[in-house]
């Protein structure tokens, strides 16, 4: 009687023999391929600032070379047809790498620059009987922020309640028709228009030469409001119609319909939208050097005096660099590093407010 051996399980075979690369492999080429473009870059790059190294052309380089390199890998060991495959990925994803590619060489110049005086110092002190190095931008930083915050008081209340009368009420009339055609004569505004128009309206009441934060927070509001407005708008049309019936059919006024069943839905997408207009006008120079002037001073009070801006004392820094160029230089990046975190931090404050009050889905 024979006896048969039993079967032995199949093995699995190595992966770099069984026709497809390992995932480590794919992801692993894509760092090697920057560093080997990185290397002559930062050859050219010795005893230079670190700033003045070309980030872009390495990204850029690096994801040319990380695409060749995938190609004729997958090529050898999985085919020519897999390996075009993989090749039109990268190809169609390195778009969107060259679409950042601005941004990140942005973001890499500013770093770099500001992080020299981005210290204590910077955020304590003002640049009051400063003529060389040292001084900060505290002054800038609180009047950012209270010329922001008080046109965001102005904007949002005025952009928000448009909306709601466009979506919940106009009904397509006139009325309705006219109010979407002046908020889209308003995008497109030039911001030194807003600044004119602010400085006009204040000079009507207090005379010529009048400057104040507050008038900035006015020229700031004209560029807000209609942000404020087509973005609430596009969110609350997106509400379902269901929703409003069903707290209709159970005899909910509309405007508690609107205030406990619509603005609570497109809360999120409200919130994005006022961040975004905020992002719009915090960086803007013009209006404020004819509203809000500048002064190497500490202001807090938006209704007296000139009160000073961190667009305008990166301009100002820029412009009159005084005794000594490089410290102003300094100056002027850490303002333009400061100016971003202080939009970064806003939009990361808005998503943690979005989804807080964001309507809860699912059951219990």
């Amino acid at each position: 009687m024979s006896i048969i051996a039993p079967a032995t399980p199949a093995t699995s075979k190595d992966s770099l023999t069984s026709g497809r690369l390992p995932g480590a492999a794919v992801w692993s080429l894509l760092p090697i391929s920057l560093v080997v473009v990185a290397i002559p870059f930062l050859i050219l790059n010795i005893g230079q600032p670190i700033a003045n190294f070309n980030i872009a052309a390495t990204i850029f380089f690096g994801v040319v070379l990380y695409a060749i390199a995938l190609y004729f890998l997958s090529s050898v060991v999985e085919g020519r047809r897999k390996g075009m495959d993989r090749l039109i990925t990268v190809v169609v994803s390195s778009a969107f790498i060259i679409a950042l590619l601005p941004l990140i060489s942005l973001l890499f110049t500013v770093v770099a620059n500001g992080l020299d005086r981005f210290d204590i110092e910077f955020f304590t002190y003002s640049m009051r009987n400063i003529v060389g190095e040292g001084g900060g931008a505290i002054h800038a930083v609180y009047g950012t922020l209270l010329v922001t915050l008080a046109a965001t008081v102005i904007s949002v209340p005025i952009g928000l309640m448009t909306s709601i009368y466009l979506v919940e009420y106009a009904e397509g009339g006139r009325l309705a028709k006219a109010i979407t055609f002046f908020v889209d004569v308003m995008t497109g505004i030039p911001s030194i228009v807003a600044g004119l128009f602010a400085y006009a309206l204040f000079v009507v009441f207090f005379g010529p030469g009048i400057s104040m934060g507050f008038m900035g927070s006015v020229a700031l509001s004209v560029l807000m409001i209609p942000v404020v407005v087509r973005s609430s708008e596009e969110m609350l049309r997106l509400v379902p119609n269901e929703l409003r019936e069903a707290a209709y059919a159970l005899g909910v006024p509309k405007w508690l319909t609107i205030v406990k069943v619509v603005l609570p839905t497109a809360i999120a997408g409200i919130t994005t939208g006022i961040m975004l207009s905020i992002a719009r006008v915090i960086g803007e120079t013009a209006p404020l050097l004819l509203t809000a002037g500048f002064t190497q001073s500490l202001n807090l009070n938006l209704f007296d005096g000139n009160m000073m801006t961190l667009p305008v004392f990166v301009y100002n820094e820029y412009a009159n660099q005084g005794t000594s160029p490089d410290s102003a230089i300094a100056r002027a990046w850490a303002g333009a590093l400061t100016l971003i975190l202080i939009v970064m931090i806003l939009n990361l404050a808005a998503r943690m407010v979005a989804k807080f009050f964001a309507p809860k889905t699912g059951r219990r």
